[in-house]
């Protein structure tokens, strides 16, 4: 009888420590973070996968150790929320618990395209053609229809796909600013604040200046005065890209639709692709009376209400030129 009950705490003993080993070993590779220097891996987990699918995936890339194990820690562990699809990357031998939160927040590999306010359209094209990882070809977009931003997407889309989530972005947030228009802006339609905002983006680099620009350009515009931007007599040579050089005698005279210095009123067609916020100033233009502009040199510009003014401030402009031996 002694024997007997030596015998059952023995086997007693062993099961309660096996169960402590197991949850101890569980423990491990629940909250085991991978090192520094591990090797990172993508897996793709096809739509619809469900959790034994994924871990195997996931065991064939050496993310986990064992696809029954984290099984098993997953549904004791992990809630009941299902794995998402799409392609992650993940360092080998990475925590259950951070693996199955990923899978189930969804946090799939994405990458970035910049596309910098004032980007005319073929060089935004050259972008979305370099860009890693994207799929198809498309043509030069529509000047003045892709919303310039920080845009993500996944490997393997299609660049048809992305750029018309660009060309969306723009179209609702130009139909979110008009709505709000002023009756300060002297444009009639949301193609016209397209057009005057790619000037006005062409046109300074400050953003506190994008206001006062916009004013300007609408005092003109209602006063029947010529635009004269040098921008747009530099967008039909080279269709956006920098000149390099001064503008020639004879593009100021070129009639192309969309030199400014020939007759008044906006081009026919923008120049480039403007943000947010310069179609918010051709919206709500700043109210003054300023009817010229020069650069200042500092970046900026020289405003003044009349012509006498504006001449004045042309030739501080090029006194300091001289005095930097640009002329």
């Amino acid at each position: 009888m002694r024997r007997r009950l030596v015998a059952a705490l023995a086997v007693l003993i062993a099961m309660v420590a096996g169960g402590t080993l197991l949850a101890v070993d569980f423990a491990r590779h629940w909250n085991r973070e991978a090192r520094p220097d591990a090797e990172i891996v993508e897996v793709e987990i096809p739509r619809g996968a469900s959790l034994a699918a994924a871990a195997a995936r996931l065991e064939a890339a050496g993310v986990i150790d064992s696809a029954a194990r984290f099984r098993l820690a997953a549904r004791l562990l992990g809630g009941d929320r299902p794995v998402r699809y799409g392609l992650y990357a993940f360092r080998k031998d990475a925590g259950y618990r951070r693996v199955l939160a990923a899978l189930q927040k969804g946090e799939v590999l994405t990458l970035t395209l910049a596309i910098p306010e004032g980007l005319p359209s073929v060089l935004v094209h050259e972008r979305l053609m370099a860009a890693p990882r994207l799929t198809g070809e498309v043509d030069v977009p529509a000047e003045g229809s892709v919303l310039p931003a920080t845009w993500d997407y996944r490997p393997g889309e299609a660049r048809a796909a992305l750029l018309a989530r660009m060309q969306k972005g723009m179209e609702e947030t130009l139909a979110t600013l008009w709505a709000a228009r002023t009756p300060a802006s002297a444009v009639t339609t949301p193609q016209e604040a397209v057009i005057l905002a790619s000037i006005v983006e062409k046109e300074t680099g400050i953003p506190s200046e994008r206001r006062r620009v916009a004013g300007l350009y609408t005092n003109r515009l209602r006063a029947g005065m010529k635009l004269e931007a040098d921008p747009t007599v530099i967008y039909p040579v080279t269709q956006g890209r920098p000149l390099g050089r001064r503008i020639r005698q004879s593009e100021l005279r070129a009639d192309t639709g969309w030199n400014t210095y020939l007759r008044p009123g906006l081009p026919k067609g923008p120049i480039a692709n403007p943000g947010r916020e310069s179609l918010a100033a051709v919206l709500d233009p700043e109210p003054h009376a300023y009817l010229f502009m020069v650069a200042d040199g500092s970046g900026g510009h020289a405003f003044a209400r009349t012509h006498a003014e504006h001449r004045e401030n042309v030739e501080r402009w090029y006194a300091l030129r001289r005095a930097r031996g640009e002329m």
